[in-house]
């Protein structure tokens, strides 16, 4: 049984050492949205968040940051379990695709939608269809850098009462053979606690995502997560540049998700046609696997994608798919996966 999510992490809450008082729900300084950031108790998240960018702003911008990427320390304090289990999961499963000559397919669910308990089903079929790994988003009530349909998917899975901890227990309980990346906002993440990390990767989760914390954003929280038991991934905008593509890639673990086109989640009838030279661009800058998403949505889209890309990550198309019924959307990623297995290795 999940337990009842009701603190919050304002975004005033830059450092650990403040992590205390602000979980705790004391009031603390005003957010960049003029409100004081106090406590909240909304089911697993505040509306008062640092997703004040799209995603594609946040993974363009020019902050340089000290942070190491090495997984010595941990500045929180907290044990983690095995780094083996978790982080190298992802790691080792892009090495067999590669090996294999094949592409990986990476549909996105949000947990709760369109109920609890079809999460399962969907999760479990999409492993049957072919899903090489699966993002897991957290619900989220302020999620700026979605589209309306992740949007949409996001307040159903709040308002039947999904939280941090009823997303870990999903996965728990899927019981899959494929990686699981947890797909994020930073104030779900803190609120849950300073443990947060470690009972992701008890529960069977291998990455993190972190939607609206670029590189050089707040050093303390970027070593807290890249020190940590889960690989963490990191985004990148078609408008970064070469220099900033590498660094954000040395600050990242797993694979890089490369955002095809700027602006917000979303289905698209076409892919944008510089997206070949952005990736090449990016392939020269980094050693990481390089995943694709926003916009993909089609099997011919997929195939497009896998032709540049080592994965094709599918996710409004998926929860479009999974609000009509889990089938549609298992039918969906088996569409994807034979399409992607056309590529020539």
């Amino acid at each position: 049984m999940s337990r009842a999510f009701t603190r919050s992490a304002p975004s005033s809450c830059s450092t650990p050492s403040s992590w205390d008082s602000c979980t705790r729900g004391i009031r603390s300084p005003r957010c960049s949205r003029g409100r004081s950031c106090g406590s909240s108790a909304t089911r697993g998240a505040t509306s008062c968040s640092q997703a004040t960018l799209s995603i594609s702003q946040t993974a363009g911008r020019t902050e340089h940051s000290s942070v190491q990427s090495s997984r010595r320390i941990n500045p929180i304090g907290t044990a983690f379990v095995s780094v083996t289990i978790s982080s190298e999961r992802i790691a080792e499963q892009f090495a067999r695709l590669r090996a294999s000559g094949r592409r990986a397919l990476v549909p996105y669910v949000t947990a709760g939608h369109p109920s609890p308990d079809e999460t399962l089903a969907l999760l479990s079929g999409l492993e049957d269809a072919g899903a090489d790994v699966i993002e897991v988003g957290v619900p989220f009530s302020d999620p700026m850098a979605d589209g309306p349909i992740i949007q949409a998917s996001s307040q159903q899975a709040l308002a039947a009462g999904m939280t941090f901890d009823g997303v870990l227990d999903t996965v728990s309980r899927a019981k899959l053979g494929v990686p699981i990346v947890l797909f994020t906002y930073l104030n779900p993440l803190l609120a849950a606690g300073r443990d947060a990390l470690t009972r992701a990767a008890e529960a069977g989760v291998h990455g993190v995502l972190v939607t609206d914390l670029p590189v050089g954003a707040d050093a303390e929280r970027e070593q807290w997560l890249g020190d940590g038991p889960l690989a963490f991934i990191r985004l990148v905008a078609p408008t970064t540049p070469q220099a900033r593509m590498a660094e954000i890639s040395q600050h990242g673990s797993g694979f890089v998700y490369l955002i095809s086109r700027l602006g917000v989640t979303g289905v698209r009838e076409t892919l944008p046609p510089d997206l070949p030279a952005t990736v090449r661009r990016l392939r020269q800058s980094t050693q990481l696997p390089i995943c694709v998403g926003f916009g993909v949505s089609r099997p011919e889209q997929a195939r497009a994608v896998a032709e540049l890309a080592d994965g094709v990550v599918v996710g409004s198309a998926i929860v479009r798919a999974a609000g009509e019924s889990v089938e549609s959307a298992v039918t969906l990623a088996a569409s994807l996966r034979a399409a992607i297995d056309t590529v020539s290795p």
